[in-house]
């Protein structure tokens, strides 16, 4: 029988090795990450924004509907950024 360890890094959603990997790895690492992923926010953002106001589109209720009509899609794209982002992080820890 194989013994899991809790501390074992297979073991846990994406969500929680995220915030493991981001409380433990380099903190310039982490920083540069988290400012990547908090520019291309304010990127896509303004540019919703904008096509919202050019085609009269109610941005937040999009995203309401979006987030309730499309929560296993939402769920599968928040654990693929989990993902990634730690694995960005840990390539560059090393």
């Amino acid at each position: 029988m194989l013994h899991m360890d809790e501390d074992d890094f297979l073991v846990g959603t994406p969500q929680s090795k995220f915030f493991d990997v981001m409380f433990h790895a380099n903190r310039t690492i982490v920083e540069d990450a988290l400012l990547n992923c908090v520019e291309r926010h304010v990127a896509m953002e303004s540019i919703l924004e904008e096509l919202a106001s050019k085609y009269d589109i109610d941005l937040e209720q999009e995203i309401m509907n979006f987030k309730y009509e499309k929560q296993d899609e939402m769920h599968h794209r928040k654990m693929d950024f989990f993902i990634s982002t730690v694995g960005d992080v840990l390539t560059k820890n090393e």
